[in-house]
């Protein structure tokens, strides 16, 4: 069979937003192509009927794809810029998310990103070494900004566990046989989605320390579990508070701040979920 002969092929890059209750997908304006123009009508028409926010129609199915790529990767080169960031200023002194915070006071020219344990999910870490592949692959040069950024991605769960680790032993408990609480394993608040989580790398460097890990996160089907993570736990008091440290790797909207912050002997923070709490502890 011959596209354009025998079927028609059109095709609309994904536009989601996980666990986002605001950019709800009526709400996004919809990139469609065709293989020709009347396709292009037709998967215009037909998302049209669902689409609120309005129907954009890229010149190519080529264009299409090449979009949603771009998407991702300047949004994957942004969080590796802030989470290189994270580490140089840790190491200088300075709160990073104060930094972030006050840039974002100026109206023009600045978007903000927030660094974190490190970038999961299909897209962020998948898409933009589709898109350095490609070059190299038909170009025969290197896309250096994709590799550098997924080189400081990649990085940061190792950091995550470096400063986990340091912190156990700057409170007189050494990381073999320590007792670690992780509150979230997903990619991202509010979704049970934890392919390729950075959660899942932070655990197995923890683990290979010697650390006790267990798992919390309440958006995860406990029958389908990543390997090292047998079971979840709840997030309740006693579980709180019957470890050596309280490890936030996602900021589920089911995690109280406060309740954290008087139960956990000791916590890391790499989300900033608990700003404005007195801790016992450190943030990224």
């Amino acid at each position: 069979m011959k596209a354009g002969v025998d079927f028609h092929l059109g095709y609309s890059p994904e536009r989601i937003n996980p666990g986002d209750k605001l950019h709800t997908i009526e709400k996004i304006t919809k990139v469609v192509s065709g293989d020709d123009a009347a396709t292009l009508d037709r998967v215009a028409e037909t998302y049209g009927t669902i689409i609120d926010a309005g129907i954009h129609r890229a010149s190519s199915i080529k264009v299409a794809e090449a979009a949603k790529v771009i998407e991702n990767t300047q949004r994957d080169l942004n969080i590796a810029l802030v989470n290189e960031l994270a580490m140089f200023a840790h190491e200088l002194d300075i709160d990073v998310w104060n930094v972030i915070a006050a840039a974002a006071t100026k109206p023009f020219g600045f978007m903000r990103f927030t660094p974190g344990p490190g970038v999961g999910g299909h897209c962020l870490p998948i898409d933009p070494t589709y898109l350095s592949w490609w070059v190299k692959e038909d170009l025969g040069r290197p896309f250096r900004f994709v590799e550098l950024a997924n080189e400081i991605n990649d990085r940061m769960p190792e950091h995550v566990a470096e400063r986990v680790v340091r912190l156990l032993n700057e409170h007189g408990q050494v990381a073999n046989g320590a007792r670690v609480l992780m509150l979230g394993l997903a990619y991202k608040a509010a979704t049970g989605d934890w392919r390729e989580s950075p959660s899942i790398a932070v655990l197995e460097a923890l683990q290979s320390w010697g650390v006790e890990v267990d798992v919390c996160d309440p958006h995860v089907d406990p029958s389908r579990l990543p390997a090292g993570v047998e079971a979840l736990v709840p997030c309740e008091d006693l579980v709180l508070s019957n470890v050596d440290l309280v490890l936030v790797m996602v900021d589920h909207p089911e995690f109280d701040p406060a309740r954290i912050a008087a139960t956990a002997p000791l916590v890391f923070d790499a989300k900033d979920l608990l700003r404005g709490h007195e801790i016992k502890g450190a943030r990224l």
